[in-house]
C-alpha cells in the first residue's frame, strides 16, 4: 500500500510541477517612459498574450533603456538575449534600408497617409524583406509622432538651423534631414539627451510633442518648433528564436494581440500630440510655427539620394506617394 501511495504522490508531483515547466519567459525591451503609451501597451500585451496562451508565454516589459539602448537591443535581438524590441524605423532601416523610408523627412504627408502605409501591401513587402535578412518577425508598426525641433531660440526657415548643432539619434536616415537645412547631426543615444540639453553639448534636438512632454525636455529649451519634419513610427520586432518556435495558433495570438497594441498605442499618441502644442504654451514655452513648406522645398531633392540615406528602390517611393 505504501508503495502504491507513494507512486501515486510522485505522479501528482510530476503533473503539478508540469504547467510551470512549461512555461516560456520573454524579455521585451525599448527606451520609453513607463507612462508612454508605447509602454503601457505593451504591458496590456504581456498580459493578454499570457491569458490568451494559458500563461505558457510570460513576458516581462523593460522600459527605460534598462537593456540598452536602440542599437544595443537591437544587436541583442539578434544574439537572443533579449526577445521582442520597440525600435525606430531608423534603427531597424540599418539593417534592412528599406524599413525606413518613412523616416526621411516630408516623405509623408500626415496621420492618415501613415496609416495607409501601415495597412498596405507596401509595408508588409518592406517587413518581409527584414525577416529574410535578419530571421525575425516585424510583426506591427507604431505611430510614433511627428517630429519637431526645440532650441534656445527662434527658428522659423531652414536658414535658421544652418551650423546648428542638433542632437539626432544615432542611425544613419536621421542625417537627411540635417542636412537638409545644413544643421551639425550631433547623434546621442536617447538616454543622454536630457542631459546634453542641460550640458549645452548640443544647441537643440527632434521629437514628436509626447517625447518632448515625456522626457521633459521642455525644462532645459525654451522654444519648440512645429517643423512636424519626420511622421515616426515604431515596429515591434520578435526574435527569430522565439517566433520559429511558436505553434501556428501561437503566431495568430502573438500577431492579433500586437496588432491591437500598436492600434491603441498609435491612436493615443495621435490625440496626445494634438492637445501639447497648448501645454507647452501654457508652461511658459515658445510655440513657433514654422514655414513648413519651405523645410519640405529642402527636403525633397534628398528622397531618393542614396548619398543622403536614401536605401530603397524609385518604385517603393513611388508606391508611398501614390498611396491614398
Amino acid at each position: 500500500m505504501k508503495r502504491i501511495v507513494t507512486g501515486l504522490a510522485i505522479a501528482a508531483a510530476f503533473t503539478v510541477a508540469l504547467p510551470a515547466a512549461a512555461q516560456t519567459k520573454l524579455k521585451w525591451a525599448h527606451v520609453y517612459e513607463t507612462p508612454e503609451p508605447y509602454h503601457t501597451e505593451a504591458v496590456w500585451a504581456a498580459a493578454e498574450i499570457a491569458k490568451r496562451t494559458n500563461n505558457k508565454y510570460q513576458i516581462e516589459v523593460f522600459p527605460a533603456s534598462q537593456l540598452g539602448n536602440e542599437n544595443q537591443i537591437n544587436e541583442a535581438l539578434g544574439l537572443g538575449t533579449v526577445d521582442m524590441i520597440y525600435t525606430g524605423v531608423a534603427f531597424a532601416g540599418s539593417i534592412h534600408k528599406p524599413v525606413a523610408i518613412t523616416n526621411a523627412p516630408f516623405i509623408l504627408r500626415d496621420y492618415n497617409h501613415w496609416k495607409a502605409y501601415r495597412d498596405s501591401s507596401l509595408f508588409r513587402d518592406i517587413a518581409s524583406g527584414y525577416e529574410k535578412k535578419t530571421g525575425h518577425k516585424m510583426v506591427s508598426l507604431t505611430y510614433y509622432g511627428q517630429r519637431h525641433v526645440t532650441a534656445n531660440r527662434e527658428i522659423k526657415k531652414p536658414e535658421d538651423m544652418k551650423g546648428m548643432k542638433l542632437r539626432v539619434p544615432p542611425a544613419p536616415l536621421f542625417l537627411m534631414f540635417t542636412k537638409s537645412v545644413g544643421a551639425n547631426a550631433t547623434p546621442i543615444a536617447f538616454a543622454e539627451v536630457y542631459l546634453a540639453l542641460q550640458q549645452k553639448t548640443v544647441d537643440g534636438q527632434e521629437n514628436p510633442l509626447p517625447t518632448i512632454m515625456a522626457k521633459k525636455f521642455y525644462e532645459v529649451q525654451s522654444h519648440i518648433m512645429l517643423t512636424g519634419h519626420i511622421t515616426e513610427s515604431l515596429v515591434v520586432n520578435v526574435g527569430g528564436h522565439v517566433w520559429n518556435k511558436l505553434n501556428d495558433a501561437e503566431k495568430k495570438v502573438f500577431q492579433e494581440v500586437l496588432l491591437e497594441a500598436a492600434s491603441r498605442a498609435s491612436e493615443q499618441i495621435r490625440t496626445s500630440e494634438q492637445k501639447l502644442a497648448d501645454e507647452f504654451r501654457k508652461l511658459g514655452k515658445t510655440v513657433v510655427e514654422v514655414d513648413r513648406e519651405a523645410f519640405r522645398q529642402a527636403a525633397m531633392p534628398l528622397h531618393n539620394d542614396a548619398g543622403s540615406g536614401a536605401g530603397w528602390s524609385k518604385a517603393e517611393y513611388d508606391a508611398l506617394q501614390a498611396l491614398k
